[in-house]
């Protein structure tokens, strides 16, 4: 039986990036504000563990993204396919990511791709051509490289 599975990414604000892969996918974050409700009420976690996102209630060190069309948790409000999860860490990004994203514009479409993903707070790093095609490397707001291609 095939393994469930999640891509995580360290980071410094985990709500700020998943803010931008939501928009950047097209997925949706996830709102795990009823969970926190719940837990808040019976003293599992302190205030100290959530901050306000948009009006709701969210982790302070945890946020997730998911694809719209996949099933999700409604007691927990995490999804159940396709996601990401962003987790604080203290420490900085330091050098190459070794694991990255690949974002697939449509035929015709890179160029205007990254101009909507720089208009989001990415950034291009390099334009790679390359055995007949090519891509560009572009970096999120916290410095982790992906790809469109």
């Amino acid at each position: 039986m095939p393994l469930h599975w999640k891509l995580v990414v360290d980071c410094a604000d985990p709500n700020r990036l998943a803010a931008f892969w939501a928009a950047a996918l097209d997925y949706e974050v996830e709102d795990h504000a009823a969970f926190i409700g719940r837990l808040l009420a019976v003293g599992a976690v302190g205030p100290e563990d959530v901050v306000e996102v948009d009006g709701r209630r969210a982790w302070r060190g945890l946020a997730a993204v998911r694809h719209p069309d996949d099933p999700v948790d409604a007691e927990r409000g995490m999804g159940l396919g396709r996601r990401i999860l962003f987790h604080a860490v203290p420490e900085p990004k330091r050098g190459k990511n070794r694991l990255h994203i690949d974002v697939h514009a449509a035929p015709g479409e890179r160029d205007a791709e990254v101009a909507r993903l720089e208009g989001l707070g990415a950034s291009v790093v390099r334009v790679v051509t390359e055995h007949g095609g090519g891509h560009v490397t572009m970096t999120d707001p916290e410095g982790n490289e992906f790809d469109v291609q």
